[in-house]
């Protein structure tokens, strides 16, 4: 299908090539971005989507090809280039100096100065302040960001981005990290950029939020254009097959398997907060072997935290656990490993990967002990078997396991995540949003993973604020509210307006257990 409307065109690139190391990233690709218009672009992970945009915001330079703006070739040879010409962009994964406030990260490299008196730090705050509002972000300027939770931490890149005044604004999976409501906050700044004539490039693997904000649609497919079309053209049944040929991969449970005994139980978890109050509100849960137990909420629900609880990440936390019905003596995130427990972090670049290393290396950072012999030499040849084992099993599109982790997609980046808490030999898999920033490939890839683990006996908690993945992929759903658990359902009994109504219902509502 083609565009039925060329629009008012600001920027196009036209034949882009990009080569890394021999391998073709982009091939030939045209991409006409238009003023006052969201222009979507999707595609699977590892299609080029983050690779065409780095090119825009003039991290990267292509290979072959040319850019065009308003009818004139320009080149972007660094990220201030492309500021100077108006393009500002909201990086996938975060891109925030922690250390810093959030006022000082929103005028990072172009600080309001008073003279010969250095830094304005009052006016920053007070127009990091309005920028802020703008977006309705609850988070004064003056926080520190590390004090910020992921989701506040997006909205930070966000006001930034939005306060460069930009002609074109890129956005990569702007919302992966917000709730229903931040995502309706943003989508009213989107349109009031857009109604100032902003060209918006907008990236994200949510295909009903593309529907609902995109008005031109380009898709592509290992580096190559496969689609263009006016959103109001098409449905997201023809985005699917434009993205991996053929329909959507249903992830839905397909097998019932039985269930086993207790594997971990979890006995009034609770968890302080600095400010008063609870980010894990006396939490009890328990989950049996070949389980599969969704844990339901939106942003600051607790979730992440209970998952942090039961790692030892939090030494002051109150409350027990149990793994196949003994009490863990141990505090420390190694020793919650040695017991048998693997987490699956939210923030797979932070958290889950070492940045430096190669594939093979992160996979198996967890478990070199088991490749160890006489106490200190690791036998290669074992270790390189595990980790081609994993890498098969997870299809993971690892063409060289000596590359840095870096070098794939961010679909394979969280696989290899998933293979590195697996080659730990869990019992209990904590899985806190798998999918996050995932395409409906690896999406797939990851679900069926899921299920087949736990038809292998493995006990699987999986948070998650998507509701058609809790009710796809759960055999119990528990819901969590303002660190408090909720409610706890069988799958066969769970309606999604019970879910949502519990997830609403924080203050009011008794305790569960479970």
């Amino acid at each position: 299908m083609s565009d039925t409307d060329d629009g008012d065109v600001i920027l196009e690139l036209r034949d882009i090539t990009k080569a890394y190391s021999g391998i073709v990233a982009l091939k030939k690709a045209d991409l006409k971005l238009r003023r006052g218009a969201v222009n979507v672009l999707v595609g699977e992970n590892g299609a080029g989507k983050s690779t065409m945009m780095r090119i825009i915001a003039g991290v990267e330079r292509p290979t072959l090809g040319e850019i065009w703006m308003e009818g004139e070739r320009i080149h972007l040879d660094s990220p201030a280039d492309a500021v100077r010409h108006g393009i500002g962009i909201v990086f996938q994964e975060l891109n925030l100096f922690g250390n810093m406030t959030v006022a000082e990260n929103i005028f990072a490299t172009r600080e309001l100065t008073r003279g010969l008196f250095g830094i304005d730090h009052k006016a920053q705050v007070e127009k990091a302040n309005e920028f802020l509002d703008r977006l309705e972000a609850g988070i004064t300027a003056d926080t520190l960001v590390e004090d910020l939770p992921i989701g506040q931490q997006q909205l930070v890149e966000i006001a930034r981005a939005v306060s460069l005044n930009t002609r074109i604004l890129i956005m990569d999976e702007p919302t992966s990290a917000l709730s229903a409501a931040e995502v309706d906050v943003l989508f009213r700044v989107i349109a009031e950029l857009k109604a100032q004539g902003v060209a918006i490039v907008y990236i994200s693997h949510r295909l009903e939020e593309l529907m609902r904000i995109g008005d031109y649609i380009t898709v592509l497919k290992d580096g190559q254009i496969t689609g263009h079309a006016m959103v109001k053209d098409v449905d997201t049944r023809w985005i699917v097959r434009s993205m991996i040929g053929s329909d959507a991969k249903d992830f839905a449970k397909e097998v019932d398997h039985a269930l086993g005994d207790e594997v971990i139980r979890l006995e009034d978890i609770t968890l302080p907060r600095a400010q008063g109050g609870y980010a894990v509100d006396h939490v009890s849960l328990s989950v049996r072997k070949g389980e599969i137990l969704g844990i339901y909420g939106l942003m600051g629900a607790g979730r992440s935290e209970l998952f942090e609880c039961i790692m030892g990440r939090h030494g002051h936390y109150t409350g027990k656990v149990f793994v196949d019905g003994r009490e863990l003596q141990e505090r420390d995130t190694t020793g919650r490993i040695a017991r048998g427990i693997a987490l699956i972090p939210e923030d797979r670049q932070r958290e889950g990967l070492v940045q430096c290393l190669s594939i093979a290396e992160n996979l198996s950072l967890a478990s070199l002990g088991q490749f160890v012999k006489f106490g200190f030499h690791i036998e290669p040849k074992r270790e390189r078997g595990a980790i081609a084992e994993a890498i098969r099993n997870l299809s993971i599109k690892a063409r060289n396991p000596d590359f840095e982790v870096t070098s794939m997609s961010g679909g394979n980046q969280q696989k290899v995540v998933i293979g590195k808490a697996l080659m730990t030999g869990p019992k209990v898999l904590l899985m806190d949003e798998p999918s996050r920033g995932i395409d409906v490939g690896a999406k797939a890839d990851v679900f069926r993973t899921m299920r087949r683990l736990a038809g292998e006996g493995l006990a699987i908690l999986f948070s998650t604020s998507d509701l058609e993945e809790v009710m796809a992929l759960s055999d119990r759903i528990a819901v969590m509210s303002n660190g408090r658990l909720i409610a706890v359902m069988d799958r066969t009994d769970a309606t999604e307006e019970a879910i949502v109504t519990a997830s609403a219902e924080g203050h009011k509502t008794k305790r569960m257990h479970a």
